[in-house]
């Protein structure tokens, strides 16, 4: 059955790489959300036709929702013939914005060179068609199977996942016993399992000051100023901090086994996209969107104590430095064990097919395996994908033909296993002890 698995996916290579130019080429960008209804019906419609039962689920009241910008998701279900347990394949339809430095149209699927290329080729559409594929030919191979498959397309994944996989979650669609194992297939190399990701801590901070006249700044008081000052604590002592602290987890690449801080945005002053010259003023605001990812060895607290010690210790060194913290997101670093079943079952399938044994990793950054675990206290969650994560957000993003078809190969090899192996039971520990361990 191993081999049959194995054959049919080869055999449908041409449809595989079709499949993702096709995803490729809906421009689901996010933000804001754009055409996620039609790439949701587009997975739905195909898996209706193959006899999935389709089922597609607004993220209401999520943020970004809208009527015109609606967090649309769908999920696929095909049932066995008879009780068992369900492997479900989560991947996010969303892509991140075109940037600059493209030398191919982003959403014509451009193949050359073995390779596909276009935004969300790597992350994480190609994944998605490699999903369908091997789902497709385990159901087509092994027409008898006892339990379920699943395959869902979900939005939001690059902004926080809340009107997706979160959404979903809180409702049941990631919990047992619908469910019993995910994979996810972010790209993180065919020959690893990605047990799980760092934490994140997003934060807003503004800094207010006095408008004035911009001849005149001696009148007011820049808030950009006062910014400046922030900026250089975290220059001169938080970042060189930062680099010290390492991590046991087995985080990809190496850079990423310490603490890291992005700044993800800044704004001061009067608002921009306008056109003609600005006004002379003095920005009386001034705001920062802050990144941090932080080690399953750091208490979230700590983390934020950080940064408040920083303001804290300005506010009372520095004339008139006012500042309001806003939390946007936290999430705490999450890791499966290796022996969990759906680890064990997709080190299995990179074991037949490429010949080698698997290695295990942690992405530096949060995917939705966070929901899936804190949400849907589903523990039995892994990544596992075609591309490089490298490539992930770059211009002229792509992802290998060869890549798909073997990783299409592991998860229809992974699926069968867990699928013929329905009293496997997943080991879960809390994250204390992992950092106790």
């Amino acid at each position: 059955m191993r081999e049959e698995l194995s054959q049919s996916v080869e055999r449908k290579v041409d449809e595989l790489v079709a499949l993702t130019r096709d995803l490729i080429a809906f421009p689901t960008i996010n933000p804001p959300g754009e055409a996620y209804r039609p790439c949701a019906e587009f997975i739905g419609e195909r898996l209706k036709r193959k006899g999935f039962s389709v089922e597609y689920v607004r993220g209401e009241s999520t943020p970004g929702d809208s009527d015109r910008y609606p967090r649309i998701n769908v999920i696929c279900r095909y049932e066995g013939r008879g009780p068992g347990p369900c492997v479900h394949f989560n991947s996010h339809i969303d892509v991140v914005e075109v940037g600059y430095g493209w030398t191919v149209d982003p959403f014509a699927g451009v193949v050359k060179d073995g390779k596909v290329f276009g935004r969300g080729a790597c992350d994480m559409k190609g994944g998605l068609a490699s999903s369908i594929i091997a789902a497709e030919s385990l159901i087509e191979c092994f027409p008898e199977f006892c339990g379920a498959i699943e395959i869902s397309g979900t939005v939001d994944e690059e902004s926080g996942g809340l009107g997706g996989v979160a959404y979903l979650a809180k409702h049941g669609y990631f919990s047992k016993p619908r469910v019993d194992h995910v994979i996810i297939p972010e790209p993180l190399h065919k020959d690893q399992v990605c047990l799980g990701h760092r934490g994140v801590w997003w934060s807003e901070i503004e800094t207010r000051g006095s408008i004035a006249h911009g001849s005149m700044p001696f009148l007011g008081d820049s808030a950009i100023r006062h910014m400046s000052a922030f900026l250089n604590v975290l220059e001169t002592e938080l970042y060189p901090a930062l680099s010290k602290k390492q991590t046991q987890m087995p985080v990809i690449p190496p850079g990423a086994r310490s603490s890291t801080l992005n700044i993800n945005s800044l704004h001061g002053g009067q608002d921009e996209g306008h056109d003609g010259l600005p006004s002379p003023c003095v920005a009386d605001s001034c705001r920062i969107i802050l990144d941090r990812r932080f080690l399953i060895e750091e208490p979230l607290e700590d983390v934020k104590q950080e940064i408040v010690e920083i303001l804290e210790n300005l506010r009372k060194t520095r004339r008139n430095f006012e500042y309001e913290l806003k939390d946007l997101l936290e999430v705490l670093p999450v890791m499966a064990e290796k022996d969990s079943p759906v680890a064990r079952a997709v080190a299995g399938g990179i074991k037949d097919v490429l010949q080698k044994d698997a290695s295990y990793v942690v992405s530096p950054g949060t995917y939705d395996q966070k929901h899936i675990t804190r949400l849907g206290h589903l523990h039995d969650c892994i990544a596992y994908g075609p591309g490089k994560l490298e490539m992930a957000h770059r211009p002229d993003e792509f992802v290998g033909i060869e890549d798909l078809v073997d990783s299409a190969k592991v998860m229809a090899l992974a699926a069968y296993s867990l699928l013929t192996e329905p009293d496997a039971r997943p080991i879960t520990r809390t994250l204390s002890d992992h950092v106790h361990s």
